[in-house]
């Protein structure tokens, strides 16, 4: 079995990275979703929080499944036996912030980095842009899954932002 990991934050799910995990999963026999559990970060929602939005996001994809992980990605490679990591790029920003990453995971293992594209009506959509506009009463539809836009907004409301 061939087996990819797509590791990040997701903080929140959006359509962006839904595309590459989709691409992903017509890729390999197995996708694991790799969300960072890191709690050092300062995130809106909280690791379960994460899991359980990407396990309804992805319940049409047979061959995905979620999973927290802290740490090294390329341990966490190691301990599920992946072949690759999954990378979308949204544009040359994001390929000279990738690169090296996937260059040091070289270097840490034999893990391989696969960058796919990401869809042209997706590269303006990121997490922390979502999450700027929501709290100034922008519409995020479209954007991240209903479920998670409403779960957005509430959790926006609950902070006062």
């Amino acid at each position: 079995m061939r087996r990819a990991v797509c590791p990040g934050s997701f903080d929140p799910v959006t359509t962006g990275h839904l595309d590459i995990i989709g691409r992903a999963a017509r890729l390999f026999d197995e996708v694991v979703v790799a969300i960072g559990v890191n709690m050092s970060k300062n995130r809106l929602f909280t690791p379960d929080e994460r899991i359980a939005m990407l396990e309804e996001a992805t319940a049409d994809l047979p061959n995905v499944r979620v999973a927290g992980f802290d740490g090294l990605i390329v341990d966490f490679c190691r301990r599920i036996d992946a072949v690759a990591i999954v990378k979308g790029l949204r544009g040359a920003g994001d390929y000279e912030y990738e690169l090296p990453m996937a260059q040091m995971n070289s270097h840490l293992t034999s893990v391989e980095t696969v960058f796919l594209p990401g869809a042209v009506g997706n590269a303006f959509v990121s997490s922390s842009l979502i999450k700027e506009v929501a709290a100034l009463g922008g519409d995020v539809h479209g954007l991240v899954p209903d479920a998670v836009r409403e779960q957005l907004v509430r959790r926006l409301a609950e902070r006062g932002d």
